[in-house]
């Protein structure tokens, strides 16, 4: 949900006009996406106990130049890093550092690159060895609210369609989501319009074919409610409950829904 505007585009969509997309564009897009799902999955192959999350975002910045692409992340507004990497009660955009990963903790990785001038957007939560119940039941609940909202992503439907959905799925298993940060539309810029809520209090626009999306719930055991910490980045739940981060990007044509940032090796 956190990228950066690149600086080397050209063609941005004004502000506030949705931006449908051309085969070609969403071929490109799939390529992004592509690569960036191998790079989510080999960082959380590698994300174990007992390591440095700075060493995780290091390799994402590794196989990302490898590939010929940009570090969506690194650089906005002075964002330090590739990745954002927030364990336990961080909701979205932990700064990589010293910091080792334990038994028990859960972690999000979120990413994104920049290929041929477009964005992909990527993240992922998983836990660290045993994990308590509950915390287990947190990653399953958030990760099927990230596919009920791409099922809910549909040609001629509306964008609000889709935080009903989420929304729906993770208050029914008495967990919460975020509302002060959203998905978004993406593509030459990654914060496009439309705003993608994780609640279904907004219609929103008709979704048309082309549009692509970054469809990404928040989920947290207690309360919604978010607070920023005094680094001026990390984003921790009010309450101090545990918090998962699931996000793909996605393709809506007229024959159905493409996820882009699938990883086909997985």
């Amino acid at each position: 949900m956190f990228c950066a505007a690149a600086t080397n585009q050209t063609a941005e969509p004004p502000e506030g006009q949705i931006y449908l997309k051309s085969a070609s564009e969403i071929a490109t897009m799939r390529r992004a996406g592509r690569l960036l799902g191998r790079i989510i999955r080999e960082v959380l192959q590698n994300a174990g106990e007992g390591v440095p999350t700075i060493e995780l975002d290091k390799l994402a910045y590794r196989r990302i130049r490898e590939a010929g692409a940009v570090p969506g992340f690194l650089g906005l507004y002075s964002f330090p890093n590739t990745l954002c990497i927030s364990i336990n009660e961080e909701v979205v955009h932990g700064i990589p550092g010293k910091r080792r990963l334990k038994s028990g903790d859960i972690v999000s990785i979120d990413c994104g690159l920049i290929l041929d001038g477009f964005f992909a957007d990527h993240a992922w939560t998983i836990g660290i060895g045993k994990l308590d119940p509950e915390a287990e039941r947190l990653l399953r609940v958030g990760e099927e609210s990230l596919y009920k909202g791409i099922a809910a992503a549909r040609y001629g439907g509306r964008v609000g369609d889709i935080g009903q959905a989420i929304e729906e799925h993770v208050t029914a298993a008495g967990f919460s989501v975020v509302e002060e940060y959203t998905g978004h539309g993406i593509g030459r810029r990654c914060h496009e319009d439309p705003k993608v809520y994780n609640t279904g209090a907004r219609r929103g626009k008709r979704i048309g074919q082309g549009l692509t999306l970054a469809i990404e719930p928040m989920v947290n055991i207690g309360t919604g409610k978010t607070k920023e910490l005094e680094d001026g980045w990390t984003v921790v739940t009010a309450d101090r409950s545990l918090s998962a981060h699931f996000e793909h990007t996605v393709a809506i044509g007229s024959r159905g829904t493409e996820i882009l940032t699938r990883d086909e090796d997985n």
